[in-house]
């Protein structure tokens, strides 16, 4: 997770400031009504939009295109690729065959060199791409010819197809630059269906549609990401019509009910809200305060009091329902348990109701991203719950460039979920050797079993065998808890009710950009 939009801090990189916040985005050309445009309101915008750096690599990115897509179910399907893999050799090598006639948005055609040439260059150690372990199987990746394209993996990875939605940037202008730093991190070239035509940076992005879209040209010809921070003021411009649409917390989103010109969609997601439990502090490193947290927190509360019931509760990762879930690990908030844990851990209460142990105190700061209500508001539920077992967790709220340096050894309230296989998600989560590499295991997590079953279910052609070991993974972070797990969100969308052929997706933890209901915005057709 290399930037602020990929990791999903839910915070914009620059703050929209009060001028900004009131003009209309299309520069004098608000939402309301045009047949062929629109503009939504996110939180959040990227630092790059190169797919080498991480940019939409779970796909959807607009501007580019993968080997393969996810539909509205997601199942792969084809898209620069003409139809899905031939697998072989035991599943070690995979084969593409790309679609004829596709061209970059600057007129110059598609050839495998640019597949090459991407998935080279992310697994290139210079690149600054911390998505990298992701492509960890690939051995190997050549041309084939004129039409295809070979990746040979270092051992059977049964997920694999699934990481070639990764988009595929051009290389006779990305192969130009330094992929760090070149200027197409801010001016990319695609094939996608639509192009950037404008960034100002802090206040919006304006895509316009791509006449050479090999999908054909999509009937929303203009579309404008309106960068609005603050959750209020997205819903007031959305009211007043300046936003065609809008990603909203669900508090807000329920006053759009009765708007008859609104429609409110609601996702399910893999995104969960976690609080980071640092190893190098020797509080949140200990593990009866860890496990005391974990039963200390009242999830179905924060479900309903902060998700208004857009979510459900966090009993590890993965969530409740999903194939991968092992059942029997879903728990209740419970007090006492927390208390005899922390007591037999040496934990005693002082006569502050604060614990302490060889005259330490129970105490640590937990930081959030300022502007993020949901998140102060789990944080500060998390605090509350945290007090009554003896434990003094202070909320603090601060930007990414104050959090960031200090995620070592500070607690943070963090998002995180990957839709797919639960190697997408978990092992960048989990695993030690990625421990404080960028966003990847932010609190050093450092667990054998945990460590082995990721290695397990990674290389495992088997099933029933890669089941085993990731219901052994979440039974192991119940008792070695790594983070406390809170709330997996809906995510909860409102736009106006003028299009046809909206759907969702079941969705990551980034979102705003490439999901929601404009997921497929290429598809959108007036209302008739």
């Amino acid at each position: 997770m290399s930037t602020r939009w990929i990791r999903g801090a839910a915070v914009a990189t620059a703050l929209v400031s009060g001028a900004a916040a009131c003009s209309a985005p299309g520069g004098g050309e608000g939402g309301g009504g045009s047949d062929d445009s629109v503009v939504i309101g996110v939180a959040s915008e990227p630092d790059t939009l190169s797919p080498l750096l991480g940019y939409g690599k779970d796909g959807n990115s607009k501007i580019f295109d993968g080997l393969l897509a996810l539909d509205a179910d997601l199942k792969l399907r084809p898209a620069l690729a003409k139809a899905l893999p031939e697998v072989g050799n035991g599943g070690r090598t995979y084969t593409y065959t790309l679609r004829e006639g596709v061209e970059f948005s600057d007129g110059e055609p598609l050839t495998p060199d640019d597949v090459v040439f991407t998935y080279r260059t992310i697994l290139d150690g210079r690149t600054n791409n911390t998505s990298r372990s992701e492509l960890d199987a690939v051995k190997e990746v050549r041309a084939d010819g004129d039409d295809k394209v070979v990746f040979t993996l270092k051992y059977p990875y049964a997920p694999f197809a699934g990481r070639t939605v990764l988009p595929i940037v051009p290389e006779h202008i990305a192969g130009k630059q330094d992929a760090n730093t070149g200027a197409f991190n801010t001016e990319p070239i695609g094939t996608g269906p639509y192009v950037l035509a404008d960034w100002r940076k802090g206040e919006k992005l304006t895509f316009k549609a791509n006449p050479q879209y090999w999908g054909g040209m999509p009937k929303v010809k203009t579309v404008t990401m309106a960068i609005v921070e603050d959750d209020d003021v997205r819903a007031t411009r959305l009211r007043s019509g300046d936003l065609d649409g809008a990603v909203l917390p669900p508090n807000l989103a329920t006053t759009f009910e009765n708007d008859e010109n609104h429609k409110t969609y609601r996702a399910k997601s893999y995104d969960f809200r976690a609080v980071t439990l640092p190893t190098a502090d020797k509080v949140t490193g200990d593990r009866a305060i860890r496990q005391a947290l974990d039963a200390a927190v009242d999830r179905q509360a924060m479900v309903d009091k902060i998700l208004d019931g857009a979510g459900r509760p966090a009993y590890g990762p993965l969530p409740v329902g999903d194939p991968w879930f092992a059942k029997g690990i879903e728990r209740d908030q419970d007090l006492p348990e927390a208390k005899r844990i922390l007591d037999e851990g040496g934990w005693k209460p002082g006569a502050d109701g604060i614990r302490a142990k060889d005259g330490r105190k129970a105490a640590f700061t937990l930081f959030y991203p300022s502007g993020d209500k949901v998140r102060q508001d789990h944080a500060l539920a998390y605090a509350s719950d945290a007090k009554k077992a003896g434990i003094d967790v202070k909320a603090e709220s601060a930007t990414w460039e104050v959090i960031e340096p200090r995620m070592k050894n500070d607690a943070v309230l963090a998002g995180f979920g990957s839709t797919g296989d639960p190697d997408f998600g978990l092992y960048t989560l989990l695993h030690s050797s990625l421990a404080g590499n960028g966003f990847n295991n932010m609190g050093r997590y450092d667990n054998p079993a945990v460590d082995e079953a990721l290695d397990t279910g990674r290389r495992s052609q088997d099933e029933a065998t890669r089941k085993t070991a990731y219901e052994t993974l979440q039974r192991e972070l119940v008792k070695n808890p790594g983070y406390t797990f809170l709330t997996h969100i809906d995510h909860v969308y409102v736009l106006a009710d003028r299009w046809q052929d909206l759907t969702t997706q079941l969705e990551p933890h980034e979102h705003g950009f490439a999901s929601g209901p404009w997921w497929n915005l290429e598809d959108w057709q007036p209302e008739q």
